[in-house]
């Protein structure tokens, strides 16, 4: 996977004043010092140790300065030359911290991580948690360093413990691929922490309650005498069984209504993969309704912001809808799939937007079975109705 680069601007360098490291990817780094100055430094790794070349201070050396110095420092390595004799830059031999070496491998990886709420809580777990040790020479930290971040919540917060342990062993793992450490990594799980943190107790998996498929209709019938934005975005997601945030941030450039087609970008579905949604008469009508809304189907009072995504959650609590959730809907239209039709599993199972089959399946299957999900979807839409007829 290719490296981000470029991840500074112009204007961020400029007017960025919190001091600390704000890399702009390929080891190059804004350095801001507690006084306000700001510096240039590449990290590199030369003949296998870790260096690091300063290249003068900003504004004097500008943002397109320091990538210039970056490429040609990546030239003299790649030629076997050391970036620093070579060039004639100054070494800086401060070793790297834990800080460090985690900004580099986030801004190195967060490009194939799916959203923003991910990128976000690994730099929050990493520097809430790993305060400790977050400006500690990465080659310091031991075993012991890791079990006390780790032992004040390992069974409080379990789900939590693992994620950052999880987090430190690979920021620990690639400071041990640069060089700039060596030995078994201290935050490993297994013949290491595992003896000294105990086994977790099994948290019991959480099923989102759902509607028994019965009840379904006259629920939905009840729902459409419901006003506002959030009752039509509960009757889109339950006639199309999608999940909450698909029909939240659902655009109308996304449908063609022609076809009767609805294709949700990869990027907002669970599985990484486009996923086309078959629309039947039903869903038509309803989106007939919607057509005044601009961008979103379903816009929120901030501008350019959808429907909160508590809103469907919060009427089924004013229809006083105790026992089921807004997820919980896809698990009705699965029931219902299973126990009313004969329709294959797998049919539903990618209505549903899963992945079906292994890997050399899903390489061979050819299409996405668009006109069965469109006869499946359709019998789920009467069914729906039939308490209206």
């Amino acid at each position: 996977m290719a490296r981000r680069t470029h991840l500074l601007t112009d204007a961020k360098v400029r007017t960025l004043k919190e001091p600390g490291t704000y890399p702009d990817g390929e080891g190059l780094k804004l350095k801001i010092s507690p006084t306000g100055s700001k510096s240039w430094t590449w990290v590199f790794t030369f003949e296998g140790r870790r260096r690091e070349a300063g290249f003068g201070r900003y504004p004097a050396v500008s943002l397109k300065e320091a990538r210039a110095k970056r490429v040609e420092g990546e030239r003299l390595r790649d030629d076997d030359i050391d970036p620093i004799k070579g060039a004639g830059h100054t070494p800086d031999s401060r070793p790297a911290t834990f800080g460090e070496i985690a900004l580099d491998y986030i801004a190195d990886h967060e490009s194939g991580w799916k959203n923003d709420k991910h990128r976000q809580q690994w730099r929050n777990t990493l520097q809430t948690y790993g305060k400790p040790i977050w400006n500690m020479p990465v080659d310091q930290i031991g075993v012991s360093e890791v079990r006390n971040i780790l032992r004040p919540i390992w069974h409080k917060k379990p789900e939590t413990a693992k994620r950052v342990r999880g987090r430190m062993e690979k920021v620990l793992g690639a400071a041990k691929a640069l060089g700039l450490r060596s030995g078994p990594n201290p935050a490993s799980l297994r013949d290491n922490l595992d003896f000294l943190l105990g086994q977790q107790r099994k948290q019991l998996k959480r099923h989102h309650a759902a509607m028994p498929y019965a009840d379904v209709p006259q629920f939905f019938s009840d729902l459409k005498r419901q006003e506002g934005l959030a009752a039509r975005a509960l009757e889109l997601l339950i006639q199309t069984a999608a999940r909450t945030s698909e029909v939240l941030h659902a655009r109308w450039c996304e449908f063609d209504l022609d076809n009767r087609l609805w294709t949700i970008p990869a990027e907002r579905m669970k599985a990484g993969k486009e996923h086309r949604v078959p629309l039947t008469p039903q869903v038509m009508a309803l989106l007939n309704v919607l057509t005044e809304n601009k961008t979103f189907l379903f816009p929120g009072q901030a501008k350019g912001k959808p429907l909160s995504n508590m809103a469907m959650s919060m009427l089924l609590r004013r229809m006083e809808i105790a026992d089921a959730t807004v997820h919980g809907f896809r698990s009705s239209f699965r029931d219902w799939c299973g126990e009313s039709t004969d329709e294959p599993g797998e049919i539903a199972e990618m209505a549903l937007g899963h992945e079906v089959g292994n890997k050399v399946e899903q390489a061979y299957r050819r299409g996405d079975a668009l006109e069965k999900r469109r006869k499946l979807m359709t019998m789920w839409s009467d069914y729906l109705s039939k308490s209206e007829r």
